[in-house]
């Protein structure tokens, strides 16, 4: 069974910085494309980044461009979120996604996998007020 636990949130006065971390268990996060969502009360959830496997392409949601940077280490199984200058707007529940897997291997052979899964975290509460 996968789960993901994320930690990091909380209140950061405007232009600040937060750093989300989402740690996995039961799955190779390598494997997996990883993404971080966002939801704010009334509104939809909207992905905000995400890192693709395997090549580990990221892509963001254009208000979140230049300011956010999805990371991941693979041998701590865990993916990141480095927020700077962090706007108002930018309060909601943030939310990790594993999305797989995209392939997996036995032995050297490595095959694509054409099964996968959706996995979320529980969220974790970003605010950013002065």
């Amino acid at each position: 069974q996968v789960q993901l636990v994320e930690s990091g949130g909380g209140l950061v006065q405007p232009g600040g910085s937060l750093r989300l971390s989402c740690a996995a268990s039961g799955a190779t996060i390598s494997t997996y494309t990883m993404s971080w969502y966002r939801q704010a009360p009334g509104k939809e959830r909207e992905l905000v980044a995400q890192i693709t496997s395997p090549n580990g392409n990221t892509n963001y949601v254009d208000s979140v461009k230049g300011r956010f940077t999805i990371s991941r280490d693979n041998a701590k199984n865990t993916v990141y979120l480095q927020m700077n200058s962090l706007h108002t707007d930018d309060t909601s529940v943030y939310y990790c996604n594993a999305y797989g897997p995209s392939y997996y291997c036995s032995g050297s052979v490595c095959y694509d996998s054409s099964i996968r899964h959706d996995y979320w975290g529980q969220g974790t509460q970003v605010t950013v007020s002065s």
